[in-house]
């Protein structure tokens, strides 16, 4: 057994101080300079033994920061140095007598779970949720995770458009874990709550609390993690609620609206992290699955459908799975209220009524705002003369989708970005479309985009 003791005069040996200089050299490319010369630096390896390394920390508010913020991280870190795994003991010391320890040691176990406080919504369920082309992959990982959660597919990422699913799949996977392992904490939030709570915690003091709540998950579900993207701080705190999860092998599953590539303005550790496990897109379901769609929402809601009518509002209403529900439904009531039958003749007069409107064809400045959105550049950019990759990039994006959308001439879209010349439109477009046909998420991207901006009935 490998046991590295301080010598005699006190001092941690060289072997394992030599391994600590390059564990900071490690934690010097993650950490901020101010915070590894405040933090890092101080702390002290005492000793390694019997698979336990101490480590002290100078004071109570070194040990206080460094245990909530990278004890997980060191652990890892000097895991790969010794190459073997570590126990890690983080010490507060007295600054009077370092070698004197305070009470308290602080051990990366996971504490005991609290009260579960999230209850998934029982509508969501695995059997309620139509399986297609457009979604396989995704549920199937879905599945898989509620059935052995950390076991494979960790995390699990899914993608896609709003209202297709991605919020269902991870009630579903909540409700399956709370069939078959009741003692598991299932953790769900929303990416703009995660970063709600997590001000309003630093504001009042009750930031322990929060990770608490957090980090001692066995399953952690967190929806639309696209909302981060910018928030430098959140950012952080998502990065090491994740590690220190990771670390313990509990579940991770995330969705977003975009891949984890395109996640521009997140942190390059965070994207590296989402991409690590199994990465499943959901896309807008073809004209089949919308139809089962709509009969499987009509037999859960007992609305009595045909096949004909079904079929021709899948075909003809647009937008996304919640819009078609939502046309079931207004349909459905209209028929109840009137006392008429759902019939196609019915089907036919709301369409006509309040969805063809939603055929319109979005305008120039629509599309500047949606590809502005989504890849974070102002549309002043986006219409400037900047040759940088992300810029250009989105420019050529929205060529492509005002050709595509209005049809206008070459001559014209030229004229919108600032008086180009044709032939500049003509490359950008062709370079768009050369991209799609060689990259299936950078197409899905680019229809998702196009989707999105036709305004919803």
């Amino acid at each position: 057994m490998k046991d590295l003791f301080s010598d005699a005069a006190g001092n941690a040996p060289e072997t394992l101080l030599a391994a600590w200089s390059r564990v900071q050299d490690r934690l010097a490319e993650e950490i901020n300079t101010a915070w590894m010369d405040r933090f890092i630096r101080p702390l002290q390896p005492l000793e390694f033994a019997e698979g336990v390394l101490k480590i002290g920390a100078p004071g109570k508010f070194v040990y206080e920061w460094v245990r909530e913020r990278h004890i997980a991280d060191i652990k890892i870190a000097f895991e790969d140095e010794l190459g073997e795994e570590v126990r890690l003991e983080l010490v507060p010391m007295s600054r009077q007598n370092p070698a004197t320890a305070e009470l308290g040691v602080a051990t990366v176990t996971a504490a005991a779970p609290p009260k579960a406080r999230f209850e998934p919504n029982p509508r969501f369920s695995f059997d309620r949720l139509v399986v297609g082309q457009s979604n396989r992959l995704a549920v199937a990982g879905a599945k898989a995770v509620g059935s052995s959660p950390g076991d494979k597919y960790n995390p699990l990422f899914i993608y896609g458009p709003s209202g297709l699913g991605k919020t269902h799949m991870l009630h579903a996977i909540a409700i399956e874990l709370k069939r078959n392992r009741p003692d598991l904490l299932v953790e769900y939030i929303s990416a703009q709550q995660f970063a709600e709570d997590f001000v309003n915690a630093l504001q009042g003091n009750r930031i322990e609390q929060f990770r608490r709540s957090q980090r001692t998950a066995g399953v952690w579900l967190v929806d639309d993690i696209q909302f981060i993207a910018g928030k430098d701080k959140t950012q952080e705190e998502v990065f090491h609620t994740f590690n220190t999860l990771q670390q313990f092998g509990k579940q991770i599953v995330l969705t977003a609206d975009r891949p984890p590539r395109d996640l521009y303005s997140m942190d390059d550790r965070l994207r590296s992290r989402f991409e690590a496990g199994l990465v499943a897109d959901v896309q807008m379901p073809d004209t089949e699955t919308r139809c089962a769609i709509i009969q499987s929402k009509a037999d859960q809601d007992q609305i009595a459908i045909s096949h004909e009518v079904a079929m021709f509002l899948a075909q003809t209403v647009p937008g996304n799975i919640r819009v078609l529900e939502g046309a079931l439904t207004r349909i459905a009531a209209f028929a109840s209220l009137e006392n008429i039958p759902l019939d196609i003749d019915l089907a036919s007069d709301m369409v006509d009524k309040y969805y063809q409107a939603s055929l319109t064809k979005p305008g120039f400045t629509q599309i500047l705002e949606a590809v502005s959105k989504h890849y974070g550049i102002p549309s002043p950019d986006i219409k400037g003369t900047s040759r940088k990759a992300p810029i250009a990039l989105a420019r050529h994006v929205a060529v492509y989708m005002t050709r595509r959308i209005t049809g206008d001439s070459w001559n014209h879209i030229g004229s919108l970005f600032g008086d180009r010349d044709h032939t500049s439109m003509m490359h950008g477009y062709q370079k768009i479309d050369e991209l799609m046909q060689k990259d299936k998420d950078f197409r899905a991207t680019i229809t998702m985009l196009i989707r999105n901006v036709y305004p919803e009935g």
